[in-house]
């Protein structure tokens, strides 16, 4: 096999991270397999790496989504199996908050709020920065943090942040942190 696929995973799956990551991915490149999300995830990791190896665009942008299960859920699960993978490479994250009742976190490099600064600040659900300093909690992150990823990028729900992330407005927050990832990462 040649180089690894780069891949970016986005820990959401709802109906406004699918349009949303469908629109991106046209407007910056790269392929996204919105159509193997959910909340939560149903498809297998085979499923999402045989899909991401037929991409014919890169990056691909891979959805996980756990709906707010404890522990590891669908979606760590099959982040933590394309980690282990040799033919991909996870170039970065984008680490959706979430009013989680588990307690799950994790750490990330930046955060984005709903007014596209940058922050060292956690961030809700609504894109607000919150006291806790370079923490997030959310329903499927809690395997970043065992996965070698270079740039977790942390943003309030994709597509909303009381309005500010509408795809009408080119959902500007995830376009942000997209770029990011890309930039960070060497990406061409």
């Amino acid at each position: 096999m040649g180089r690894p696929k780069k891949v970016i995973i986005i820990t959401d799956g709802d109906e406004y991270a699918k349009k949303t990551m469908d629109y991106l991915s046209q407007q910056l490149g790269g392929t996204c397999l919105a159509y193997l999300s959910d909340n939560p995830t149903h498809a297998s990791e085979k499923q999402v790496t045989e899909a991401i190896m037929a991409a014919p665009e890169e990056p691909v942008y891979v959805l996980i989504d756990d709906a707010g299960a404890p522990g590891p859920g669908a979606g760590e699960k099959i982040l933590l199996g394309l980690a282990k993978n040799e033919n991909i490479q996870i170039m970065g994250a984008i680490a959706v908050a979430a009013h989680t009742k588990n307690a799950e976190w994790t750490r990330f490099t930046l955060a984005i709020d709903q007014d596209g600064q940058l922050t060292s600040n956690g961030i809700s659900k609504e894109g607000i920065p919150i006291p806790e300093i370079g923490r997030i909690n959310g329903d499927t992150i809690y395997s970043l943090d065992q996965v070698d990823i270079p740039v977790v990028v942390a943003i309030g729900d994709i597509g909303k942040m009381q309005g500010k992330d509408d795809i009408k407005k080119g959902s500007p927050i995830t376009r942000k942190a997209i770029e990011i990832i890309l930039e960070r990462g060497g990406y061409q």
